[in-house]
Order: structure tokens, then C-alpha cells, then sequence
């Protein structure tokens, strides 16, 4: 058992938004200062069922996520302003139910005062929350719907570290940047991971983000972890047909280490 407080963990998790579930007994746990996980897989396979079930958003249909030991849909108030505090989600689209109209100025506020609220406060300026994912002071005052979807994504990922989580969950942080805005992004993302103990879940199809944030990657296919390695052995010995078509998408990764090898 851990020794640190405030562990995320899910245990068995089934869940889905239809008929048939697309997690079907899925465990995992993170806490703050634990190596990073991340989880693979083709387009639909359940990833963002993943995510929303980890982030108390949809409740599991059996299994459980808690934090503290508690399940994290049925946390009181109070109890729930902290967990969203200590364990920030990025989603793919780059909000959850975020009015668009609002500006950049205003949800970078908010976030401040949630921090301040529940004692994680920095004394962070706006510019300086902005600056964390290479936001110029520009963008203040423009409105989210007016944003890119890669200015979307590096807001998102930023207002995510305002509150100093033990716990980040990325959604497909980085499928709006160019490649060499990513790999910025994505260096810098790992620094800061390393400096603050950040526990650290990534959810994307890339494998070469994967590479860089996480030792230890998990494939999704048929509502359950068909493989556990590191990004190296997954691309350049995959055991399962979904691992094979991951590794097979990525030539030239596969080439390089390869060549590494011999």
C-alpha cells in the first residue's frame, strides 16, 4: 500500500456510454510522485471512457475509482472542489463544458481563485500561468472560442498545473500542434512532471509522446490492457495483433531503435 495520501486508483473498472461497455475491468493506480503511465490504443477503443471514469465524471457500471479510498462520483462538496484541485484532467477537446465566450483573462481567475480556495495557491500572475505552456500576454484577453485548437490545448494544460496537482491526466494533450510546437511542449511538460513529483497518466495513440513522458505504456483493446511494456519493447517486440498495428504505424521509430540495437 502507499504511503502517500492521496492516490487515484481504479479497480475493475466497467464502463461505457452504450449497450456495450467499452472498459471491461481495467485497474490502475497513481499517486503523486509515482512513475507515469500511459495507455494506447486505435481511435474508439475507450480511452476517453478511461478519462472520464478516473475523473469522476461517468460512474463505472461495477468496479471502482476512488481517492482516499473514496469513490470519486460520490464525493461530497467540499471533498470535490479538493480532488478537482489535486487531480487535474485535460481532455482531448480542450474543455469540459467551458463557455466558449468567455476570456482567457476570466478562466485564468478562476483558476486562480480555486487555487488560492483550497490552499494550493503559487502567487502566479495570469502572465505567468500563460507563459508555462509559451502563451504570450497577447492572448488575455481574447475569447477561448477566438483560440486555435493548439492555443486551446496548451491553455488547457496550463490551467491544469495553476492548482500544483499531485495528479495530471492528459487526454491526447498534444494533437493540435505542429511538430515542433509538441515536442516544446512536451520536453517541458516532462521537466515540469520531474520537478514537482507530478503523478502523471497520458492517454494518447502517439507513441512518440508516449516515449518521452512515460516509462511504462499500456495497450488498450477489447475494453481491457492486452499489453504492458515500455514504449521501446512495445514497438520493437509487440506480443498482441493491437500492439502490432501500433508498432506498425510508427516505421520510423521502429527503424531507429533498431539500429540502435545492432
Amino acid at each position: 500500500m502507499s504511503t502517500n495520501p492521496h492516490v487515484l486508483s481504479a479497480q475493475g473498472v466497467v464502463a461505457g456510454y452504450s449497450s456495450h461497455p467499452s472498459l471491461r475491468g481495467i485497474s490502475l493506480s497513481m499517486s503523486k510522485g509515482a512513475p507515469a503511465i500511459g495507455v494506447t490504443g486505435a481511435s474508439g477503443v475507450g480511452k476517453s471512457t478511461l478519462v472520464h471514469a478516473l475523473s469522476g465524471r461517468l460512474k463505472p457500471r461495477s468496479g471502482r475509482v476512488t481517492f482516499d479510498g473514496k469513490a470519486v462520483s460520490r464525493l461530497r462538496l467540499g471533498e470535490k472542489k479538493r480532488f478537482e484541485a489535486l487531480v487535474r484532467t485535460v481532455a482531448q477537446n480542450g474543455f469540459f463544458g467551458l463557455d466558449s465566450s468567455l476570456t482567457v483573462r476570466r478562466v485564468v481567475e478562476t483558476e486562480l481563485r480555486l487555487a488560492r480556495k483550497v490552499g494550493r495557491g503559487s502567487g502566479q500572475s495570469i502572465e505567468d500561468v500563460l507563459a508555462e505552456m509559451f502563451l504570450e500576454p497577447r492572448f488575455i484577453d481574447r475569447r477561448i472560442h477566438t483560440l486555435s485548437g493548439g492555443e486551446r490545448q496548451r491553455l488547457t494544460i496550463a490551467l491544469a498545473l495553476v492548482t500544483n496537482p499531485e495528479i495530471l491526466i492528459l487526454d491526447e494533450p498534444t494533437t493540435a500542434l505542429d511538430s515542433s510546437l509538441k515536442d516544446k511542449v512536451s520536453h517541458h511538460l516532462r521537466d515540469i512532471v520531474h520537478e514537482r513529483q507530478i503523478g502523471l497518466v497520458v492517454l494518447s495513440h502517439d507513441m512518440n509522446l508516449l516515449s518521452r513522458l512515460t516509462p511504462t505504456v499500456h495497450v488498450l483493446a477489447d475494453g481491457e490492457f492486452v499489453e504492458t511494456g515500455s514504449p521501446r519493447d512495445l514497438l520493437i517486440d509487440p506480443q498482441h495483433p493491437a500492439t502490432t498495428d501500433i508498432a506498425q504505424a510508427y516505421p520510423e521509430a521502429v527503424r531507429a531503435l533498431r539500429t540502435l540495437e545492432d
